[in-house]
């Protein structure tokens, strides 16, 4: 574990963080890959299987039927069916919390303002399977947007080197109602889901994460589609101080350490703390705050995925907390209940966007339309104002458009 001091380059690289600044030929090789499905659909998709996951399979296999489906089952335990419904109670019971109300506003002159929430018609979810199935994936991400209304969902995930899906995330798939799920992966499959093919029909939304290669595709698709976030490697910020439990410490960091580049860091107003836990951690970083405002101060700068306070004090700091994916508060809130099982879902921003993005809500899944009814007294109210306003901008046919009706 390397320590970092408050100023100096490796402070500030670790604040200005980003997965994609030294991969120009990611986003070179993500354009090829994106183009040549747009032109090509399957045969551009099999193309790419084939190089990268070493499947050799034709159109038809692209999608998983139900025979391997129902298959998928063989070696799935009772137990883990009930573990699994416990945990989709869960998902579910935060996510229907999120469940709103239309705006409306009406009044005796003839207005009549509001809004329609409608569902997106479709979803794309990307679900990564290289270094480790993410079964906990499926239903962090299905469940919010079959309690938003989706329709239509739709999972990509990247076979195995038989041509076959992991079961664990088959039988979930199947038990949460998706009925499309396709053996596909890397930036041809979020190519696919924006495109469509022959075979794959397009989404109007992606999510999910990946690796570089497939947020990089996501990158450069957004406006063909939307996406849900910009995502790097997980990370975990831990507040501590003296009262904290440094086996909890080591062992939460170490987890995290887990994810295959993932960032670790310990930010603690005790130098002992620091020297324990260095002792014992191989990797990350710590950071030594001369107070907790200090140690606040740092973590809103990082704006981390995951930020554990481990502090006899955990609510009063994190009322200061400005910038974080999500809080976890206390000794017996170690993150890994936010991956698997609290409810709230675990794709979070990451890299310091934070600042700007939110872990997936219900809104994720939802579109607006405002619906804007005026009678012809109501119209003539507002003549003026908006004339005036029509005439500074020099668009004087927006006038006439509301004069006719008066004329």
């Amino acid at each position: 574990m390397k320590t970092l001091k408050q100023t100096g380059q490796g402070i500030t690289r670790l604040y200005l963080r980003n997965f994609y600044s030294r991969k120009k030929y990611v986003e070179e090789k993500v354009k090829a890959i994106i183009e040549d499905v747009k032109l090509n659909g399957d045969e551009g998709i099999l193309k790419y299987t084939r190089r990268f996951d070493k499947v050799k399979m034709t159109s038809k296999e692209l999608r998983v039927d139900e025979s391997e489906i129902s298959g998928s089952f063989q070696n799935i335990t009772s137990e883990f069916i009930g573990t699994l419904k416990f945990i989709i109670n869960n998902v579910e019971a935060f996510y229907r919390k999120q469940l709103k109300k239309p705006a409306r506003i009406k009044n005796d002159e003839g207005i009549m303002l509001k809004e329609n929430i409608r569902p997106l018609e479709s979803v794309g979810i990307y679900i990564p399977a290289g270094t480790a199935p993410l079964v906990s994936s499926v239903y962090m991400t299905t469940i919010p947007a079959k309690v938003a209304g989706v329709k239509r969902v739709v999972i990509a995930t990247p076979p195995n080197k038989e041509g076959q899906i992991n079961p664990y995330i088959l039988a979930v798939a199947s038990l949460l109602k998706v009925h499309e799920i396709y053996k596909i992966g890397g930036a041809q499959a979020i190519a696919a889901l924006a495109f469509g093919t022959k075979s794959i029909a397009p989404v109007d939304k992606i999510i999910g994460p990946g690796n570089m290669y497939v947020t990089e595709a996501k990158r450069q698709l957004f406006g063909y589609v939307d996406i849900d976030m910009l995502a790097g490697p997980t990370e975990l910020v831990i507040i501590a101080n003296r009262h904290s439990n440094v086996d909890y410490v080591v062992a939460d960091l170490e987890a995290q350490m887990e994810h295959v580049g993932g960032l670790s860091i310990l930010i603690s107003t005790s130098k002992q703390l620091i020297r324990q836990v260095r002792k014992r951690v191989a990797n990350g970083y710590s950071i030594f705050a001369k107070n907790m405002d200090e140690a606040v101060m740092i973590a809103n700068q990082i704006a981390p995925e995951h930020l554990q306070i481990l502090t006899n004090n955990p609510l009063s700091i994190a009322s200061k907390i400005t910038n974080a994916g999500a809080i976890f508060l206390g000794p017996y809130s170690p993150t890994a209940i936010g991956d698997y099982v609290a409810g709230p879902s675990h794709v979070l921003p990451t890299l310091g966007t934070a600042r700007f993005f939110s872990g997936l809500c219900l809104s994720d899944f939802m579109k607006t339309s405002h619906v804007i009814s005026y009678s012809k007294k109501a119209l003539e109210k507002i003549r003026e104002p908006l004339e005036k306003i029509a005439g500074i901008e020099g668009l004087y046919k927006h006038s006439e458009s509301v004069k006719v009706r008066f004329d």
